[in-house]
């Protein structure tokens, strides 16, 4: 009995020590303004599920005239959140030390929005006026060039407003399928055909968590702490109640309303923005080479890189497909 309670004892006091420790401080900065494409990390923090994992995360919101990438590299951040597997990419073809090691999203969420009745199938929108970016004719519009024969004579700037989208018909925009499409049918009174990008073969993974090479190599149990937080704080996002990384969400983005955050949410869901594919049986995160392979493939016959690139590099598979948090999502 003695010996038993002194087991006990000694075993009471490791985990108090270990409750005890200094939490490690981590700065996680995204590439736009907080908003619900951003919710599995808030709910992350607003949960508790970092600091469980032994994470003191302070999420740095990005924005139009925030470049929270360049701050990874220098060290004032320690991870960030890419917008698509291109910028990786970049990264290797720059000489950037970083890299990816979870793609939260499986797909991109990037659509075209047309008028009802204006494009039937995908096809159809060559036809039409295309409002499109000045990054999204360096990324994905190559790829239609080269997959579907888009013609770039029929595109004009995207502003990131849809006016010049509502007043023609015979227009499509770009957007993405969490946002645009909402704003399109409050604004409009209509609601636009919608054509999800990645579920017509461009399959590029989107929201990366990158970080530094330094930082993989020199605190591979950090990454990954970091890297099973995330997911978990998706699923509970996705799956659970959303509204402690909503409220926290709002506090960064006072301009962000419920509605907006339901349909995202909504909508991550329908289109298995977040959760499907390779992360059905792998787990939030996934990522495979297969896939990797498959889109630089693709770009590179778009001209958009180099098949010389060690596109390799770009990546690595160390800290997904363990299954983390899959018992998560609803049966």
């Amino acid at each position: 009995m003695k010996k038993q309670a002194s087991v006990l004892l000694a075993f009471a006091a490791a985990l108090g020590a270990a409750q005890a420790q200094p939490l490690d401080k981590v700065r996680f900065g995204t590439n736009w303004v907080a908003q619900g494409e951003h919710g599995g990390y808030y709910q992350a923090v607003a949960d508790g599920t970092y600091r469980k994992y032994g994470l003191d995360v302070e999420i740095v919101p990005g924005g139009p005239n925030v470049n929270n990438r360049i701050l990874l590299p220098v060290g004032k951040l320690d991870f960030f959140m890419s917008a698509n597997t291109l910028q990786s990419f970049d990264a290797v073809e720059q000489g950037i030390p970083t890299i990816a090691v979870a793609a939260s999203f499986q797909k991109d969420p990037q659509v075209l929005i047309a008028h009802p009745g204006k494009a039937e199938k995908f096809e159809d929108l060559k036809k039409l006026t295309l409002f499109v970016s000045k990054e999204g004719m360096a990324s994905y519009f190559q790829w239609l060039k080269a997959d579907f024969g888009f013609d770039e004579s029929k595109v004009k700037p995207y502003t990131f407003n849809p006016q010049p989208f509502l007043a023609d018909k015979n227009s499509a925009m770009q957007g993405y399928v969490t946002s645009e499409p909402f704003a399109v049918e409050q604004a409009g009174g209509f609601t636009p055909k919608v054509f999800l990008l990645a579920d017509h073969g461009f399959n590029t993974y989107s929201t990366l968590i990158e970080t530094r090479r330094d930082l993989v190599e020199k605190r591979p149990d950090l990454v990954q702490r970091f890297v099973d937080a995330s997911a978990i704080g998706w699923y509970n996002y996705l799956y659970g109640d959303a509204r402690p990384a909503n409220a926290l969400i709002k506090k960064h983005n006072p301009e962000m309303s419920d509605a907006l955050l339901a349909n995202s949410i909504v909508k991550m869901r329908e289109y298995g923005i977040v959760d499907s594919g390779d992360s059905e049986k792998l787990g939030i995160g996934a990522m495979t080479d297969a896939h990797w392979k498959s889109f630089f493939d693709k770009m590179v016959r778009a001209g958009a890189l180099k098949a010389s690139l060690d596109y390799k590099r770009a990546y690595t598979l160390q800290f997904v497909n363990k299954g983390v948090g899959v018992e998560l999502r609803p049966k």
